[in-house]
């Protein structure tokens, strides 16, 4: 569990990422070694995960995001799939999932002719069966967590 300290610090980085331990605590109005406690209690439970900068794809040449359902062989399991995607730097996430398919990949290219190729490189992995392929068109709400670092921090649930 987290609490509002945490979810102020979270969203403090998140939204000032260079911001130091320093100046994190003069702005939450706590001392530097309650900051540094925080940020290291949350590291340590797998809380904050990185602090890295977050890049977009398409900044960086790569405009064209799909969706990519894999169906695997059962006998060799997820994991050895999972390594050989790792080695395809196109593929951004996979996941593996319930349903039609196995494993779910979020996967980017620099255009239509490119996503062909990178498909055709994960179908020719050893263990993937065949996939299934959708072109994402836009992103109206892109991946996010500050909402839900500010529900699990109040408590609240969300409506059903």
């Amino acid at each position: 569990m987290i609490d509002d300290l945490d979810a102020r610090l979270i969203e403090l980085l998140r939204t000032e990422p260079r911001v130091g331990v320093l100046e994190a605590s003069r702005r939450l109005g706590v001392a530097r070694g309650t900051v540094q406690a925080r940020l290291d209690r949350m590291q340590a439970r797998g809380v904050i995960t990185g602090y890295g900068p977050d890049v977009a794809p398409a900044a960086i040449g790569y405009t064209v995001t799909a969706f990519v359902t894999l169906e695997i062989r059962q006998a060799g399991g997820h994991d050895p799939v999972a390594e050989r995607l790792a080695a395809i730097a196109e593929v951004l996430e996979a996941h593996t999932i319930t349903g039609a398919g196995d494993m779910l990949c979020r996967i980017v290219a620099r255009s239509n002719a490119d996503l062909q190729r990178v498909i055709d490189a994960i179908v020719a992995l050893e263990g993937v069966v065949r996939t299934s392929t959708v072109i994402a068109l836009d992103s109206p709400l892109p991946h996010r967590m500050l909402p839900l670092i500010r529900a699990a921090a109040s408590g609240k649930q969300q409506p059903d």
